[in-house]
């Protein structure tokens, strides 16, 4: 993974430097915040809380969405229209091939698992012996493999991001404990399947300098 994430960042780092004349100074803030936390990734090898949220902020440094307090990413409508102008724009698909091509593994793992499920947590914060979550959960993961077979990837992405935000939760809101064994398998999953899109969306916004990517919160001044 720290191979495949140094050779992403020092490629995408080189097209920033050669483009930066070309783009507003917005945009590039944006994408030179975006390839220093993915540079902070690649540094972390073999940490992977810290890689998780090193990507994560990445990922983060490329959007304007307000997440508020909200513990799923898919109750904000802003985030929607970001997914839908990110597969827009991807004309080769490489998201699509980001997904297939860890399915059977991270994916698919992480769709199935409820502990990165928002609704799991809800439910039991109400009542520990409370199982209504399971009726959506399951619903979902069927979605997620149906997207999936018919190559719907705003919403497949949607839910596997959505699952990412809830791990990412659990770390930067002091839910999990330090390199805890029992969260390793979501972690690895998250670590993976991030340092595998993550470059992709970076790619993606770097080609797409006159799209409107929304300010961003915290400018240079």
């Amino acid at each position: 993974m720290s191979s495949h994430l140094s050779q992403s960042h020092h490629a995408l780092k080189q097209q920033l430097r050669a483009r930066r004349e070309f783009l507003t100074q917005t945009h590039a803030t944006r994408l030179h915040r975006a390839l220093s936390w993915l540079q902070c990734a690649d540094q972390q090898e073999g940490n992977l809380d810290v890689q998780l949220i090193s990507l994560w902020v990445s990922f983060n440094a490329c959007y304007a969405v307000d997440e508020g307090g909200s513990e799923s990413l898919a109750e904000h409508f802003a985030f929607q229209r970001l997914v839908e102008k990110l597969v827009s724009h991807d004309a080769d698909k490489k998201i699509y091939a980001c997904l297939w091509q860890t399915y059977s593994g991270p994916v698919k793992s992480l769709i199935k698992n409820p502990y990165v499920y928002a609704g799991f947590w809800v439910a039991k914060r109400r009542d520990k012996n409370d199982d209504s979550w399971q009726v959506n959960f399951n619903r979902q993961s069927v979605a997620a493999l149906n997207s999936l077979s018919r190559q719907m990837v705003p919403e497949l992405l949607s839910i596997v991001l959505d699952r990412l935000f809830v791990l990412r939760n659990q770390l930067l809101h002091g839910g999990a404990t330090y390199q805890s064994a029992i969260n390793r398998e979501q972690v690895e999953d998250g670590v993976q399947l991030l340092g595998s899109l993550v470059p992709t969306v970076i790619q993606i916004m770097l080609d797409t300098p006159d799209e409107d990517w929304g300010d961003i919160y915290y400018p240079v001044l």
